[in-house]
């Protein structure tokens, strides 16, 4: 029987191309995300190149209600979760500045970013198999800061021990639980129109292999976490970006 894998955020970006790499072995995938039109076409995607067994459940996972909708559906197929990889996240619109807008956007940003994996690993522990992967995304941004008021980079960091204390926690069943920071990866909605041509420049020359990540480069890792090659390596974090520096 093939694995269970759970992405979510699946819709594009990071999460697509995790649930690409997965499907490519052959494993059974639930995708899951805020927007049931992009986790169609990516459901859709995935059957054309072959892709045996995917389920979709639309659902705003930083709301413990989303978070349940997807452990009913995943309890429902009748068979353990073999991983979990968390992608859904990214920023907030920061606000005018003001004290009220600065809440705003710390509260969202945290929702967005922590929320969606603590709530759907949660949801999901008690389906997991023993020896099943768990990866959460975090950023460079967890290391350098981010802009606006800095709460992107605050709540990726604060995924860094989560995953410390989860590996602790699931240790014991054989279950890894590490987490990825990527750098600058291209091919993403993560900038939307923030991202100018002198900005790429910048963020490619500050890394030492001369070019931008991809989501492919990223969903390598995550792949490879949750193989029985992987399955010893846990409690870490793990920076995917062409040797990128900690400066600005």
């Amino acid at each position: 029987m093939p694995r269970l894998i759970i992405v979510t955020g699946a819709g594009s970006g990071i999460g697509r191309a995790t649930a690409e790499r997965f499907a490519a072995h052959g494993d059974g995938l639930v995708l899951a995300g805020r927007r049931p039109d992009r986790l169609d076409a990516a459901a859709d995607a995935l059957r054309a190149a072959g892709a045996a067994e995917v389920h979709t459940v639309p659902a705003d996972l930083s709301d413990e209600s989303g978070a349940l909708r997807l452990h009913d559906h995943v309890e429902a197929l009748g068979r353990p979760v073999d991983a979990v990889v968390c992608c859904a996240g990214g920023t907030v619109d920061a606000g005018d500045g003001h004290l009220k807008s600065i809440a705003a956007e710390w509260h969202d940003t945290y929702r967005a970013n922590v929320l969606t994996a603590v709530l759907t690993v949660e949801a999901l522990v008690p389906l997991l198999a023993d020896a099943a992967g768990i990866v959460l995304y975090s950023s460079i941004a967890a290391y350098r800061g981010s802009a606006g008021t800095g709460g992107y980079g605050a709540a990726k960091a604060a995924l860094h021990a989560y995953t410390h204390h989860l590996a602790t926690r699931l240790g014991p069943r054989g279950i890894s639980v590490n987490a990825i920071a990527p750098g600058y990866v291209a091919g993403t909605e993560f900038f939307g129109d923030r991202m100018t041509p002198a900005r790429e420049a910048l963020l490619i020359r500050q890394t030492a292999m001369g070019r931008a990540g991809t989501p492919q480069d990223v969903a390598g890792l995550a792949f490879f976490l949750c193989s029985p090659e992987g399955a010893y390596i846990t409690s870490q974090i793990v920076q995917v970006n062409g040797g990128s520096q900690h400066g600005v």
